[in-house]
């Protein structure tokens, strides 16, 4: 008889492959729940609207235009007219 015919040698891979998928299945539904539960939204949680939040919007930059850019600008402003 071969070696990887062999009953234990089977029966312990089997046993260990069975452990494997148990643990990979018991990790997937920790995550789920984790995600379920990250989802529900309690009416003590919810965020207040305000100053005491922060800043979601982009903030306008002023920049100064340089005197060529200027010098171009004023020209298609002449154009127009």
């Amino acid at each position: 008889m071969s070696k990887k015919n062999n009953l234990s040698t089977r029966r312990r891979a089997h046993d260990f492959d069975l452990q494997r998928e148990k643990a990979e299945k018991d990790k997937k539904d920790k995550k789920l729940n984790a995600k379920k539960n990250k989802m529900k939204v309690d009416g003590n949680d919810k965020k207040k609207k305000g100053k005491s939040g922060f800043q979601v919007g982009k903030k306008k930059l002023k920049t100064k235009m340089t005197p060529s850019a200027k010098a171009k600008a004023a020209q298609a402003m002449e154009l127009d007219n």
